[in-house]
């Protein structure tokens, strides 16, 4: 059982991915200049209840997550601090409680990482849709670690960029099996012979 810190938001993170943020919150700026002091991680999780606000309390948040960590920081011209986070390790939540300065803090189980795993043949064509989508990124691709042979980290891509559900997303993230996740998401696309990668109909 590890203590983390938790950033509720209305998206879902995942493994390897990345995630800019604008922090202007006290409790998050604090949380950040603890994690840059000490390299330290932060945990990510989907909000499914925020009851009347995101800044609200909090009445329901996924049980599954995934911690995140500072990768890049600079001031923004209004004067907030943005970050660019990346996707380390996926844990599950075993109880949470709220400091007195509004942080959430969490006690999680971290989730065992899944062994590298080769991508399937019929699944290969599914890459060029993710580096058409990082090509669109320009810059800001500098920050993953791709690596377009690996089950698990194209299938977290697919499932992050492609236009789907939050709650679709979450289960995604919970699967354990990187290739049952590819085969769930590869119906949603569909791969024409030379015209490229599109959505499917489905």
């Amino acid at each position: 059982m590890t203590e983390l810190p938790l950033f509720p938001l209305r998206t879902v993170l995942f493994p390897g991915g990345l995630l800019p943020l604008r922090i202007f919150e006290t409790r998050y700026v604090d949380m950040v200049g603890r994690c840059l002091r000490e390299s330290g991680e932060f945990g990510v999780l989907l909000i499914t209840d925020a009851g009347d606000s995101e800044a609200g309390p909090i009445r329901e948040l996924a049980r599954v997550g995934t911690s995140a960590r500072i990768v890049d920081f600079h001031a923004l011209p209004d004067g907030l601090l943005g970050l660019m986070c990346r996707g380390a390790r996926r844990f599950q939540l075993q109880s949470r409680r709220v400091q007195p300065d509004g942080l959430y803090v969490g006690e999680v189980e971290w989730l065992p990482e899944a062994a590298p795993s080769a991508l399937a043949p019929e699944h290969r064509p599914l890459t060029r849709l993710l580096r058409r989508v990082l090509e669109e990124l320009g810059d800001t691709a500098r920050h993953l670690d791709a690596d377009f042979d690996d089950a698990g980290w194209v299938s977290n891509r697919l499932a992050e960029f492609l236009p789907l559900e939050r709650g679709a997303q979450q289960q995604l993230l919970e699967l354990e099996d990187p290739q049952q996740r590819m085969r769930a998401l590869a119906p949603l696309i569909e791969v024409p012979a030379e015209t490229g990668v599109t959505r499917g109909s489905r």
